[in-house]
């Protein structure tokens, strides 16, 4: 015997609960279901711990750094990882806690845990218990790709998860993977006391940013003394005793790398494996994302596919966006798309990147009539008088429009000083807007308006 419920919604991530939130608003009678912990990745595994733990690196960094401001500090300081990982867990877990008291105190809405699965495009089971709906959403987000490499399956290895559990300080990470996950825990763990050798097979770090964000980010890690290897083949891994041995090519060169510590950062793939979506009859890639049209919608009537797992965003962001967008559609008679959004995401090493648009490769590829305006942010006193002037800040604008077309600031606040350029953006308002604002002195955003004013015209390449 099955259940009758309005809607369903599997998984419990940044989409799930506040979906589930607006439709019992509605008078609707709904079943969620979790089978791991609530909050998804972000909450868990994801932004909130590991950007807990990234502010844990910066005081560490900036007590070491003591001496240069005049404050009386005997670096190198000590850090005690069982304390950073207490700190991390009691923050995560409010956040955790948070979600399923929600949830489970939610008039109309019943929490089910288990591994719900298809049995039907309307029948959905969890355990021992079947659930029946007009609309399913899915919601199950994305885990660490394990790539076949020769070797790896024979080792211990961590993923970003089970970064989560270490309460101790690897002598020397070795990082395979130079994007967002690599990039932020090897900056992390080298302030926090460890030797760190990050490995990419791409010809550069975060390659699908512009070259010259690549190299100042490079250089930025090269700073700290972390050891970066772009370019290499990687041939398999071994174990020796305590050492895990990384065996790759690089310039036609083998080289072995030696450490304590092996961590994965090659990529995500979505949680659709075994969800039974065939008997569903669920489109997917053939990378195993649900696909999607314009408003979520899968190819089934009924059932719509949001985060992680639809393969159109990837962040936390674009997952509640994703919620946005199916209750506007659902709930608000108001037409909102997937493609009205503009790209946007950061990276969070210090000083952290903000990104917004298109890529200065992208502008150039475009056809489109460019300008550019570039600054140092050793240029911009708000970070001189930081002590925090590594990175620069770029705006893309196309001349014959007026309009802004993308931009990347890599400073310090970055990560926040992007939304004024992404505002107007949305705003689809000349970049004079910005251009002639007043902004407060002394702070990062009012370079922006100075920038804008030094625009020179870019010329088209590849």
């Amino acid at each position: 015997m099955s259940i009758p419920y309005d809607a369903i919604i599997i998984g419990t991530g940044q989409a799930g609960p506040p979906l589930a939130g607006r439709l019992t608003a509605k008078g609707m009678k709904v079943a969620i279901t979790e089978r791991g912990l609530f909050g998804g990745t972000c909450v868990n595994t994801g932004c909130i711990p590991t950007k807990t733990m990234v502010a844990s690196a910066y005081a560490a960094r900036l007590a070491n750094r003591g001496p240069e401001y005049g404050v009386a500090t005997r670096p190198p300081v000590g850090v005690d990882m069982k304390r950073v990982k207490a700190r991390k867990d009691e923050i995560s877990g409010q956040s955790r806690q948070g979600v399923e008291t929600g949830l489970r105190k939610m008039a109309n809405c019943t929490v089910y845990q288990g591994h719900a699965k298809f049995e039907s495009p309307h029948e959905v089971s969890v355990g021992d218990v079947n659930l029946t709906a007009d609309k399913i959403f899915i919601n199950v987000g994305a885990r660490a790709v394990v790539p076949k490499i020769p070797g790896l399956d024979q080792i211990p290895y961590l993923t970003n998860s089970s970064m989560m559990k270490l309460d101790y300080l690897p002598k020397h990470l070795i990082i395979l993977g130079g994007s967002y996950i690599g990039l932020e825990f090897g900056q992390m763990f080298r302030r926090f006391g460890s030797e760190v050798t990050i490995i990419e097979m791409g010809p550069r770090l975060v390659s699908h940013e512009d070259e010259d964000v690549s190299a100042a980010i490079l250089d930025i890690l090269q700073r700290e003394s972390i050891q970066v290897c772009i370019g290499t083949k990687c041939k398999g891994f071994a174990k020796q005793g305590d050492e895990i041995i990384a065996s790759f090519d690089r310039d036609g060169v083998s080289v072995e790398i030696r450490g304590s510590d092996l961590l994965l950062g090659v990529g995500r793939r979505p949680n659709t494996d075994d969800l039974g979506l065939e008997k569903a009859e669920v489109a997917v890639d053939a990378h195993g994302y649900i696909l999607v049209d314009d408003q979520l919608r899968t190819n089934v009537p009924g059932i719509w596919a949001l985060g992680d797992c639809n393969g159109k965003g990837g962040f936390t962001h674009t997952s509640y966006n994703d919620f946005e967008i199916v209750a506007a559609n659902l709930l608000d008679n108001d037409p909102r798309k997937v493609s009205d959004r503009i790209r946007t995401y950061a990276l969070f090493i210090d000083p952290p990147l903000g990104r917004a648009g298109m890529t200065e490769r992208e502008a150039r590829r475009s056809g489109r009539n460019v300008l550019m305006g570039k600054r140092l942010m050793t240029k911009v006193s708000r970070a001189v008088e930081k002590g925090e002037t590594l990175g620069f800040m770029k705006v893309l604008i196309d001349a014959d429009t007026q309009r802004i077309m993308g931009a990347a600031i890599l400073g310090t606040g970055g990560d926040e000083v992007i939304h004024s350029i992404l505002d107007v953006m949305y705003a689809d308002r000349p970049y004079t807007v910005i251009k002639r604002a007043m902004h407060i002195h002394p702070t990062v955003s009012e370079l922006i308006p100075t920038i804008l004013g030094e625009l020179q015209p870019l010329a088209a390449g590849r």
